[in-house]
């Protein structure tokens, strides 16, 4: 009964997890990982920004991760027009951060050399004390972003151990040689099925949003340096700017190479997440945690759904375009997606009342427009059919017509069908025949979902 009263009164809480600083602060090699105060750089008004007597500390790394946290969003680099792919997003987070902080950065270019805020290649610009309205600033970070991709990182980054005091928000994920993205949150009791999640860009490069996944990863390479890493401290020696020793940096750690991590579990996702959150946490209470993360996510969607709606429904927005990129609703659908599936598995594995359930999800409301609202358990029993594109109708981006989305896909499937068979029929009969039988796996799917939602099959 307390369960379903918090449920009622939509009071959903992540368990917090507090970094301890306590003895771990106090006992590290202070001499190793911070410069001497006496090394003060001889900076210049020329330089992109001046850092003073600011260094990169632990303490530093948490501000930063807290920063990560709260202000990191999909829209993030829409809002401050900054084009971006995988690796050009986790480098930009980086020094915008740095530079609201006046805090050293540095990268290692394609041509290996260091380049960093004592720049004073763009003295002719202007400069200011907001970062987004700094001329200097924009023009250094987008010339940055043009010289590093996902090659340097591995020079810019160092291996770290693998806890909850290490793994922080900023701390980056190097998921391929060609592919990496940057820890947005950390959240605790089962609310996400993974204590991490990442932000990530992709190719092209352009202005889009961020999205936002759970952790996922193969095994890292010692060799690529995949895996989970930090960014390197730059440090003042003999007056010039360098990095610190990898091995010179408090979270440094190759354990994630060693065979021994993964000793007791499946792979290296769960490895992860049982290292950074060691808690067995009780079905119930999963429950009730990913259902608050689902309806803050649900309740974050309806403004972008409505303004979307408003600027997009007479035919604009088409698919890549500026306005489709801020208003397409493909990143929250994803997760809410994902999120709906663990709901499901949970009460499976569980054995949980799925009557109890479903009572809970009743009782969270959703207002999706002035006049309108839905259950938390509409959406769950719609969330395949959520609507990503933001001329569509209301009920279309919430899923309420989905006997009429089926029978488009259904439509669309055919004609699909019919267009091989034209095309590729004679031409190349072995490739007509895996397309068409990929495609009539998909109709039947679509004839199974039609069925069971009980549409009206006379609609077809």
């Amino acid at each position: 009964m307390k369960l379903y009263r918090a449920m009622q009164t939509n009071h959903f809480t992540i368990r917090p997890k507090r970094i301890i600083y306590h003895l771990f602060i106090l006992s590290l090699p202070i001499l190793v990982s911070t410069p001497c105060l006496s090394q003060i750089a001889d900076e210049s008004s020329d330089q992109i920004w001046t850092v003073g007597h600011n260094r990169w500390t632990v303490e530093e790394e948490y501000r930063f991760g807290k920063w990560v946290d709260e202000n990191i969003t999909e829209d993030f680099f829409i809002r401050y027009r900054t084009p971006t792919d995988c690796a050009d997003a986790v480098y930009a987070i980086r020094w915008i951060y740095a530079r609201i902080a006046h805090l050293p950065a540095a990268a290692t270019t394609k041509e290996g050399k260091l380049i960093g805020h004592w720049s004073t290649k763009w003295k002719h610009l202007p400069t200011h004390p907001e970062w987004q309205r700094d001329q200097r600033f924009h023009a250094a970070l987008l010339h940055i972003l043009s010289e590093t991709w996902t090659g340097t990182l591995p020079l810019d980054t160092y291996p770290i151990r693998i806890s909850s005091d290490s793994v922080t928000p900023g701390t980056v994920l190097c998921m391929t040689e060609s592919h990496c993205g940057i820890v947005g949150h950390v959240s605790y009791g089962g609310s996400y099925g993974h204590p991490l999640q990442t932000w990530e860009s992709m190719l092209p490069v352009k202005v889009r949003k961020l999205v936002l996944r759970t952790f996922f990863s193969s095994r890292p390479e010692s060799k690529t340096h995949t895996g989970l890493v930090k960014f390197r401290w730059p440090a003042l020696e003999n007056g010039r700017w360098v990095y610190l020793p990898a091995k010179g940096h408090p979270f440094y750690s190759e354990e994630q190479y060693t065979a021994g991590f993964y000793e007791g579990y499946e792979d290296f996702v769960e490895a992860v997440g049982r290292r950074v959150d060691p808690v067995d946490y009780q079905p119930t209470e999963k429950i009730v945690n990913v259902m608050g993360t689902v309806t803050r996510l649900l309740r974050d969607r309806v403004p972008i759904v409505l303004t979307g709606h408003q600027v997009c429904s007479k035919g604009g927005c088409p698919e890549g375009w500026d306005l489709w990129e801020i208003y397409n609703t493909r990143g929250y659908d994803g997760m809410i997606n994902l999120l709906m599936g663990r709901l499901s598995e949970i009460t499976k594995l569980h054995h949980l009342d799925p009557e109890m359930v479903e009572k809970m999800m009743r009782a969270i409301s959703i207002d999706i427009s002035k006049n309108r609202s839905v259950t938390f358990y509409d959406v769950y029993q719609n969330s395949s059919w959520l609507s990503t594109h933001p001329k569509d109708s209301i009920e279309a981006r919430w899923g309420l017509n989905k006997c009429e989305t089926i029978q488009a896909e259904i439509r669309a499937t055919r004609d699909t069908i019919a267009f091989v068979e034209a095309t590729y029929g004679k031409r190349d009969p072995k490739y007509a025949k895996f397309s068409i039988h990929l495609e009539e796996e998909i109709l039947s799917r679509l004839s199974e979902q039609l069925t069971k939602s009980e549409c009206q099959i006379g609609a077809r």
